[in-house]
């Protein structure tokens, strides 16, 4: 008797098929969705990428291959002198540096600010409503937030009133001033994504055991180590998804430079989606915008990547 090594065909029953159709049903509209409004424009960037394209007739694209990269990057100038890539446009470089100078200051200070109201508001009353009051300006609009920010940094406005009240000098509208308007990018991006994160923030609180707590408290902990010993590790998870999100967020920053400074004065605020956003709309080189955007992704895809990694190792250790 020879034996069989297949396994019998499962068939699915009626009720099997039904309940695995319903469940398609529900993630068709988001999967169609996902699709439509960004899988298939992030397939059209790559391609585009490839293609020198100034609009117009879809039948004028030329393919150019990797010349749009080659003109990012000065390409001739490594091959001659053996040295590290650099951009070849004084713009995009300008764009890199605020971008990241953005990231680097926006990302420590938003999480420091949501720990901290979510700390000072976990156990205090009437914390509920404290708690809508910082997370309304997430759902307000943006246009409307950028323009009270706006007209409280000008020069004659409350805050610069506030700052000659302590003794200050400073005088100038924060938004014309090539040194404070970024950093008035930064304040306006750290108000209001800490209050969304403070949530995030409270929801993981929730879930430090108070078992812990306990014996911290038992074993004469003061407040502060028990913050930084306790609370703090059992928070790096959130810690961890927070300060992703917030990364991948500051590098795509577009609407509170779009609104509050243009890029400007001068170069001062310009970041890279601004410019992106130039050269397809305004210069119409769709396909040296879409280069650059693809090395917006490819940079996002690494120093998530880098995140991930560490976090895993930490985690092992």
């Amino acid at each position: 008797m020879r034996a069989d090594n297949k396994r019998p065909r499962h068939r699915m029953s009626r009720l099997e098929r039904k309940n695995t159709l319903v469940a398609y049903s529900f993630l068709a509209p988001n999967f169609l969705g996902f699709a439509i409004f960004t899988l298939v424009p992030v397939l059209c960037a790559i391609a585009l990428s490839f293609f020198e394209w100034n609009g117009g007739d879809i039948s004028k694209m030329r393919f150019v291959g990797l010349e749009n990269y080659a003109t990012i990057f000065n390409v001739k100038k490594v091959s001659q002198n053996g040295l590290a890539y650099f951009f070849n446009r004084v713009d995009l470089g300008i764009a890199l540096k605020n971008t990241i100078f953005y990231t680097v200051v926006t990302v420590p200070l938003t999480i420091v600010c949501a720990l901290a109201l979510a700390m000072l508001l976990n156990r205090i009353r009437g914390a509920v409503m404290f708690r809508a009051v910082f997370f309304f300006p997430y759902v307000a609009s943006m246009v409307a937030i950028c323009v009270c920010w706006s007209f409280m940094l000008m020069k004659n406005g409350p805050i610069n009133q506030m700052i000659l009240a302590l003794g200050g000098s400073f005088n100038k509208a924060w938004t014309t001033d090539s040194t404070m308007a970024i950093w008035s990018i930064i304040l306006v991006s750290v108000w209001r994504n800490m209050g969304y994160y403070m949530v995030i923030y409270l929801a993981a609180l929730q879930g430090v055991p108070r078992e812990l707590m306990e014996a911290a408290t038992v074993d004469g902990a003061s407040k502060w180590k028990q913050f930084v010993h306790v609370t703090l590790p059992q928070l790096r998870p959130t810690t961890f998804f927070v300060s992703i999100m917030m990364i991948i967020s500051c590098f795509k920053i577009y609407d509170v430079v779009a609104i509050m400074t243009e890029g400007g004065p001068g170069r001062s605020t310009k970041m890279l989606v601004t410019y992106i956003y130039d050269e397809a709309f305004v210069k119409v080189r769709y396909g040296q915008a879409s280069a650059i955007s693809m090395i917006l992704l490819i940079l996002v895809l690494t120093i998530t990547v880098i995140q991930f990694r560490s976090e895993k190792k930490f985690a092992n250790d």
